[in-house]
C-alpha cells in the first residue's frame, strides 16, 4: 500500500511539474497561467480533432547539467534524422489523406501537432505531456470542463522505453498511444498499460520468429548481443525463455553494447566473438550501436559471421551498407517490418518547401534543417567560415527531383507503413465514434461518445474493435493485448559483384488462427557471403546420428553433448535422441542401433545338423527294435527266445520303440501339445520298458525258486496274466503322476530370453519341476529295483537266466540317467532338449543292444547253440560247476 501512495506521490509531483499553473487567492479562480513552455521542434495544423505524434526528427541531443542552483537551459537537438523526419511527414499525409476522404470522419476537419522528440527519453517525455496538457498560455475555467482534450491520441513513440514512460502515465487517464516501431512485449501488459496499443508486432513474435529461421537453418548455436535498454533486456530474456522452451538452440554468450564508443569494452566484445565456436550471431539493436561494433569488427578483421538482424536496423540501416563493411555484413538475414505501399505519399513529399512557410510557421525549423541536411548549403545567415570553406547558401528554391535521396524512395516503406496504419487507426476509430446513435451506445445509459464531450478512454473502447483494410490489402485490428496481428519480412543484404548493396525480400514469418505461426522462405534468392555459397553451420556439437543418444556435457549448456552409442536392445531411430527406447520384447537392436529387428529364433529343429543325427538315430533306433521283433516273431519257437519269456520281450521290444520314437517330440519347435505330450509319453514309455525288464527278472528268480523241491506253488503268482497285470500296474502309476502333472502345472512352450537377449530360445517350461522330478525318480526307482534283483540272481544257470544281461543294462540306464540330471540342469536353451534327447537314445540302444545283442548274435550268428540240445549241454555243466563249488555244510549245501 506505501508503495502505490510512493507511485501516486511522485506521479502528482511530476505532472504538477509540467502542469504548474498560476494559483490566484481566491478559492475558486476563474483562469489559470502556464508556468513553463518546452521549446519543442514541433510540426502542427489546426482541426476540430488533434492528433498527437512523437517522431525521432534528430539522433541525439545535448542537455545542460541540473545543478538546482538556476533554472535548467532548454535542451538541443542535433544530427538530423532524414528517416524520422520522413516518419512525420507520413503522419501528416496521412491526416491530409483522412480530410480529404468524404467516406471518413466527413464533416470533421483532423489537425495535427507533431514532436520531435531526438531520441532521448526526457524531451520524449515532455513532449508527450506538452501533447496531453495543451500549451495555451492561459486557460479560462468555466463551471462544467467540458470540451475536446488538446490531444484525441498520440502516435508514437519510437522507441519501447521511451514508450513504457509515457505510457504508464498516459495510461492512468486512459489516453490512446499507437506505437508504430516500440516492439518490447512487456508493453502487452494491459494491467500496466491499459491504452497503449501499437502497428508493430511484439518482441515475442519477433523473438519467435528468429527461432523460426535458427531452426530453419540448423543453427542451433548462436552468440547474442543486446542494446543496454528495456528493448535489448526484454529480448534477450525471451529469447533465452523460448530457446529454453523449444530446446531448438542454445546461446553461446550474450554481449550487452555500450551505448557510447567504448573501445575498450568492444574490443572485449569482438574478442569473446572471435574466440567462439558460434557462427551465427542474432543482433537485437539499432544501427546507432552497430557502427561502432562494426569499426571494431573491421579493426580485427572477422569474417566468417552470419549475422541476424532484428527489425531495429534490418531494413534501415543503410549507413552499414557500405563496401568497407560489406564484406564482414553481406549475406545478413533479418527481421523487418512488413513493407506497405502508400500511394500519393512521393508527390506530397515532394511538395516540401522551405520558401512556402513563413518565418513563424511551426515546422519550418525542422524542413530547412532537412532542406540543409538534403542539399549541404545553409541558409543565410550561415555561420562563420561557412562561405569562406567553399559552402553554398540555400535559396530555398532547389528542385528536390534533382538530388538523390533516401527521402524520396519510398520503394521500402516500413517505419512509414506502420504509421500510416496507426493514423487511420485512430480515425477509423472516431468514425465509428461519431456513428454511434443516441440511446444505441456502448457507454453508460446506451449514451454515445461525441467530439465535444469526449473522454480519452471511449476512444480507447473504439480502438480495441477497430478493423479495417489498408489500400495495400493488410487488415488492420488489435488483440486483447493492443498487439497487432504479427507479420515480419525475412530480409538479406545482396553484396552485387559491382560493390553494391541491396536489401531484398527473401521470405516471410507470420502468425495466423488456422495455421499458426509459419516461415516461407525462398532460398534460392538468399545471398550467402562463404566461399561455399550454403548456409555456415553453428552447432556446438553434431548431431547425434541414428544408433546415439545425447549426454550433456558437465557444465556447458544443453546444445554441448557428447553422442553416445545406444546399449544392447535399445535404439534410437532419428537425430540427436535424448535417450535410446527399449525393443519391444520379440525384438532386438541391429549392429548400427537405430531400428529394432525380430530377434534371432533358437529351438532344436530337424533342419540343423544336431537335430537332423538326433532324428536320424531315433529313426534308426526305432528300425532297429523292429528288425528285432521281426526276428524274435519269426525265431519265436526257438529255444533262446521261449526261454527268455518272449512275451515280454516283445513288450520291451514295443515299448523300446516308443521309447526311440518319443525322443522325435523333443525335436522341433515347441508347441502346446508337443510340451504336454513329449514328457508324458517318454515317462509312461520307460516305465513300460522297466516294468517288463522289472517282471523279467522277477520270473526269472521266480522259475528258478520255483525248481527247488516243494517251491512250485510260487509260480501261480507270475502267470502270464499275473505278469502282464503287473506291467499295466505299474505303468498305470506312472500314467497318474503325468495326468496329475498335467492338470495341476502343465509345461507350455516358453519365450526364453534369459541365455542371449538377442535370441528367442524356445523351449518347453515343466510347468511342475516337482512332476518332472516324480516322473523321473519313479522311472529311478523301477529301475534300482530291476537293477538289484538282477544283481542277486545274476550267478543262475545261463539256460533260464537273463540277470546279467539285465544287471548290465540297468547299471548302463542308471549311469545314463544319474549323468543326465546335472548336464540338463546346466544345458542352456535347445541344448537342455538335445541332452534329454541323447539321454534317451542313449539308454534305449543300451538297454537295446544289452539285452537283445547276444540273443540276436546267437540266433543269426550262432544258431547251433539256439537248440534244445545245445541248451541242455550247457545247463548240465553249469551244474557241474556249481556242485564243485558246494560247501561241506549239508545246510548251506541245500540253500546252494
Amino acid at each position: 500500500m506505501s508503495s502505490f501512495l510512493q507511485s501516486n506521490l511522485l506521479l502528482f509531483i511530476v505532472l504538477y511539474s509540467y502542469f504548474s499553473y498560476t494559483i490566484p487567492s481566491s478559492l475558486f479562480p476563474s483562469s489559470c497561467q502556464l508556468q513553463e513552455q518546452f521549446h519543442l521542434n514541433r510540426m502542427q495544423k489546426s482541426g476540430d480533432v488533434i492528433l498527437g505524434g512523437l517522431f525521432p526528427v534528430h539522433f541525439f541531443s545535448s542537455i545542460s547539467d541540473l545543478l538546482f542552483t538556476s533554472q535548467p537551459q532548454q535542451p538541443t537537438c542535433h544530427s538530423f534524422n532524414v528517416q524520422g523526419f520522413r516518419l512525420a511527414q507520413t503522419m501528416a499525409f496521412a491526416i491530409d489523406e483522412i480530410n480529404n476522404n468524404s467516406n471518413l470522419l466527413p464533416n470533421v476537419t483532423v489537425g495535427y501537432t507533431l514532436y520531435d522528440n531526438c531520441a532521448e527519453l526526457g524531451i520524449g517525455f515532455r513532449g508527450a505531456l506538452s501533447l496531453v496538457s495543451g500549451q495555451e498560455e492561459q486557460i479560462i475555467l468555466h463551471n462544467t470542463c467540458v470540451g475536446n482534450p488538446p490531444v484525441v491520441g498520440i502516435v508514437g513513440d519510437s522507441s519501447s522505453t521511451r514508450s513504457i514512460a509515457i505510457s504508464s502515465v498516459l495510461g492512468l487517464y486512459r489516453v490512446p498511444m499507437v506505437s508504430y516501431f516500440a516492439t518490447c512485449s512487456c508493453l502487452s501488459d494491459r494491467q500496466k498499460y491499459p491504452s497503449f496499443f501499437r502497428t508493430i508486432p511484439s518482441d515475442a513474435f519477433q523473438v519467435r520468429a528468429m527461432i523460426h529461421i535458427l531452426k530453419h537453418f540448423g543453427w542451433t548455436w548462436a552468440g547474442l548481443l543486446i542494446t543496454d535498454d528495456d528493448y535489448g533486456l526484454h529480448a534477450a530474456r525471451s529469447l533465452q525463455s523460448e530457446l529454453s522452451v523449444s530446446g531448438e538452440g542454445c546461446l553461446a554468450y550474450v554481449e550487452v553494447l555500450p551505448t557510447d564508443n567504448d573501445t575498450d569494452e568492444l574490443r572485449r566484445i569482438v574478442n569473446v566473438m572471435k574466440k567462439s565456436t558460434a557462427h551465427v550471431v542474432i543482433a537485437f539493436v539499432f544501427e546507432t550501436h552497430m557502427i561502432n561494433l562494426m569499426e571494431e569488427i573491421e579493426r580485427q578483421n572477422v569474417t566468417g559471421l552470419q549475422w541476424l538482424a532484428s527489425e531495429g536496423w534490418t531494413a534501415t540501416a543503410a549507413v552499414l551498407q557500405t563496401p568497407q563493411l560489406m564484406p564482414y555484413l553481406g549475406g545478413t538475414l533479418g527481421i523487418a517490418i512488413r513493407r506497405g505501399e502508400i500511394p500519393g505519399l512521393r508527390e506530397f513529399l515532394l511538395q516540401i518547401r522551405p520558401d512556402l512557410l513563413d518565418s513563424n510557421s511551426y515546422g519550418k525549423t525542422m524542413v530547412d534543417e532537412f532542406w540543409e541536411f538534403t542539399f549541404q548549403c545553409r541558409f543565410a545567415p550561415a555561420p562563420p567560415g561557412w562561405v569562406e570553406g567553399g559552402g553554398t547558401l540555400c535559396t530555398g528554391q532547389e528542385d528536390l527531383e534533382n538530388v538523390n535521396t533516401e527521402f524520396l524512395d519510398i520503394s521500402n516503406l516500413r517505419p512509414e507503413y506502420n504509421v500510416y496504419k496507426a493514423v487511420y487507426a485512430l480515425a477509423y476509430s472516431l468514425d465509428e465514434m461519431m456513428r454511434c446513435k443516441p440511446g444505441r451506445g456502448p457507454f453508460s445509459g446506451h449514451s454515445c461518445g461525441t467530439l465535444q464531450s469526449l473522454e480519452p478512454w471511449q476512444l480507447v473502447y473504439y480502438l480495441e474493435r477497430v478493423n479495417f483494410t489498408t489500400p495495400f490489402g493488410d487488415q488492420v485490428s488489435f488483440d486483447e493485448n493492443g498487439d497487432v496481428v504479427p507479420i515480419y519480412d525475412v530480409m538479406n543484404w545482396l553484396w552485387l559483384p559491382d560493390g553494391s548493396t541491396k536489401v531484398h525480400n527473401v521470405g516471410e514469418v507470420k502468425a495466423s488462427v488456422f495455421k499458426g505461426e509459419e516461415i516461407l522462405l525462398d532460398e534460392d534468392k538468399i545471398f550467402w557471403n562463404f566461399n561455399s555459397k550454403k548456409p555456415v553451420q553453428s552447432v556446438c556439437s553434431e548431431s547425434c546420428p541414428p544408433g546415439t543418444h545425447m549426454v550433456r556435457k558437465k557444465g556447458e549448456p544443453k546444445c554441448c553433448f557428447d553422442c553416445i552409442p545406444c546399449s544392447d536392445g535399445k535404439v534410437s531411430n532419428m537425430n540427436n535422441s535424448l535417450e535410446c527406447t527399449s525393443c519391444p520384447e520379440d525384438f532386438w537392436s541391429n549392429p548400427q542401433r537405430d531400428h529394432c529387428v525380430p530377434k534371432k529364433t533358437e529351438f532344436l529343429s530337424y533342419l540343423e545338423p544336431l537335430g537332423i543325427c538326433l532324428t536320424a538315430t531315433s529313426l534308426l533306433g526305432t528300425f532297429i527294435c523292429a528288425v528285432v521283433l521281426g526276428i524274435f516273431i519269426y525265431h519265436h519257437k526257438t529255444p533262446i527266445v521261449r526261454a527268455n519269456n518272449s512275451g515280454l520281450s516283445f513288450q520291451v521290444l514295443l515299448s523300446l520303440k516308443l521309447c526311440f520314437l518319443c525322443s522325435l517330440l523333443f525335436i522341433g519347435r515347441p508347441r502346446l501339445w508337443t510340451c504336454q505330450l513329449r514328457h508324458a509319453a517318454f515317462g509312461i514309455s520307460f516305465v513300460l520298458c522297466v516294468s517288463c525288464i522289472l517282471v523279467k527278472t522277477m520270473v526269472v528268480l521266480a522259475v528258478f525258486k520255483a525248481s527247488k523241491p516243494g517251491a512250485g506253488a510260487s509260480l501261480k503268482w507270475f502267470g502270464p496274466v499275473q505278469q502282464r497285470g503287473t506291467v499295466l500296474f505299474l505303468t498305470s502309476v506312472q500314467a497318474a503322476i503325468c495326468t496329475a502333472w498335467l492338470v495341476s502345472a502343465s509345461p507350455s512352450p516358453h519365450k526364453n530370453t534369459q541365455y542371449q537377449n538377442d535370441k528367442i530360445v524356445y523351449e518347453c517350461a515343466v510347468g511342475s519341476t516337482v512332476g518332472f522330478a516324480v516322473l523321473l525318480g519313479y522311472i529311478g526307482m523301477l529301475a534300482f529295483l530291476s537293477f538289484l534283483i538282477a544283481f542277486l540272481v545274476r550267478n543262475l544257470p545261463d539256460s533260464f537266466n537273463e540277470a546279467k544281461l539285465i544287471t548290465f543294462s540297468m547299471l548302463i540306464f542308471c549311469a545314463v540317467w544319474v549323468a543326465f540330471v546335472p548336464v540338463y540342469i546346466s544345458s542352456p536353451g535347445n541344448y537342455a532338449d538335445a541332452v534329454e534327447v541323447f539321454a534317451i537314445l542313449a539308454s534305449s540302444f543300451g538297454l537295446l543292444i544289452t539285452l537283445f545283442g547276444p540273443k540276436c548274435y546267437i540266433i543269426l550268428l550262432k544258431p547251433e547253440l539256439n537248440t534244445k540240445k545245445a541248451v541242455m549241454a550247457r545247463l548240465l555243466s553249469k551244474l557241474e560247476r556249481c556242485l564243485k563249488k558246494a560247501p561241506a555244510d549239508p545246510g548251506e549245501k541245500d540253500n546252494h
